[in-house]
């Protein structure tokens, strides 16, 4: 299946909310969800949000899958690795999302979106324990350091970054950054509350065990 390239404010738009999937945009007025707070379409001012039980889980997914970036296919695997797994599958699904790489690059603000994020690793960006990684889904563990490519450091897009950095105040909890050295170290699992996602995954699980 090919990715999604429906423009962004749609499918903010479509889930009724903010998803910021344009980075900083996504906090001025010229975001799709407040010049036009309704769905998209011809009839998306008339449409209802009352869903049914699967209209509800669905759309718990696709919320889901639109903020991390990620096809069903691989949600599904995100999903099924989770499933066997000790605790609340909805919360470890979040968290196993919140743990691949390019989610922690665009935490720690080398990246203004997610989207940008993916781009930067898959293009060999960014390096996980010194060792050049291009996997977006890759997931990092407590102790992994992320970091830039040190072949890549000189791009002016890195040299661009320092004052953004220095002036960046929600680093997750679960992650130590390094500042001067543009360096990630992961400290713990993201809590429920570090990742911050206004959604109720465990419906997820429920639409999956359909």
């Amino acid at each position: 299946m090919a990715r999604s390239i429906d423009a962004k404010c749609r499918k903010c738009r479509r889930a009724g909310e903010k998803l910021f999937l344009k980075g900083d945009r996504c906090n001025t007025p010229k975001c799709g969800v407040v010049r036009r707070a309704y769905a998209p379409g011809a009839h998306g001012k008339k449409m209802s949000r009352n869903k049914s039980e699967y209209g509800t889980q669905l759309s718990a997914k696709q919320k889901i899958k639109r903020i991390y970036g990620v096809l069903e296919k691989q949600f599904r695997k995100h999903y099924e690795d989770v499933a066997t797994k000790k605790g609340l599958v909805g919360d470890l699904l979040l968290q196993r999302l919140e743990k691949r790489l390019d989610n922690v690059v665009y935490r720690i603000g080398l990246a203004s979106s997610r989207n940008q994020s993916r781009q930067l690793v898959s293009h060999g960006l960014i390096s996980l324990n010194g060792k050049k990684m291009d996997i977006p889904s890759a997931e990092v563990r407590i102790g992994d350091v992320v970091s830039i490519n040190s072949f890549r450091k000189n791009k002016n897009y890195f040299k661009n970054l320092d004052q953004i950095i220095k002036n960046k105040k929600d680093f997750p909890a679960w992650i130590s950054f390094d500042a001067e050295k543009l360096e990630a170290k992961i400290t713990n699992n993201p809590s429920k509350d570090d990742i911050g996602v206004n959604v109720d995954a465990q419906v997820v699980v429920e639409y999956y065990s359909r």
